[in-house]
């Protein structure tokens, strides 16, 4: 894609205004590092056009302090650019699924997922972005048929973001843009564990 242009336009008659402004639903998977913040770095875009935002955090502890949750949260409240609302969908549960059993957290999960749909049926965010939320599909805590679903019907222009490891095959079959996160290296190869400014 030179210059932003794409290889080829297909015949669908929309007018290229139509085209462009297309609501996108963005899948960022892979071992890597960086899916999330790469997401966060799109919403600090769609805060500064002013619209509005839904984070909806889904394994992350509701007890972490995340530095993309205070900036986002004093930029939504400055009045400068859109709004931002930050919902945390769990209790201390992740990849290592502590805090709670996994009814619980498989609940917790189920009861998310509604709120997001009830949100994209108002319309209520122009941005979603659902981090970490390819782990309670894959566990089988939420249906991706539902997901899929949920995503084609969504109504007006607005945009979605998912990350996560092992994202589901029909989820990257509905995405318009996947972007693979491959690992080459990591500090924890070397022993070295998570630190403040880089990871949170």
């Amino acid at each position: 894609m030179p210059q932003g242009k794409p290889a080829e336009v297909p015949e669908d008659g929309l007018t290229t205004r139509q085209r462009r402004n297309r609501p996108l639903v963005f899948v960022h998977t892979g071992p890597g590092k960086g899916k999330s913040t790469a997401a966060f770095g799109l919403a600090l875009r769609a805060w500064n056009q002013g619209w509005p935002i839904g984070v909806f955090q889904f394994v992350k502890s509701a007890k972490w302090r995340v530095g993309e949750e205070r900036a986002l949260t004093v930029l939504g409240e400055s009045g400068a650019g859109g709004t931002v609302a930050w919902h945390k969908m769990g209790e201390g549960w992740s990849w290592i699924k502590k805090a709670g059993t996994e009814d619980d957290h498989a609940a917790d999960a189920r009861e998310g997922w509604e709120q997001i749909k009830r949100d994209l049926a108002a319309e209520t965010y122009r941005l979603y972005v659902l981090d970490e939320f390819t782990y309670p599909i894959k566990w089988g805590w939420i249906d991706v048929d539902d997901v899929v679903a949920a995503l084609a019907g969504r109504p007006g222009t607005q945009h979605v973001v998912i990350t996560g490891r092992d994202a589901h095959p029909r989820l990257l079959e509905t995405a318009d843009l996947v972007t693979e996160m491959a690992k080459v290296r990591h500090p924890m190869d070397t022993g070295q564990k998570g630190q403040k400014g880089i990871e949170w």
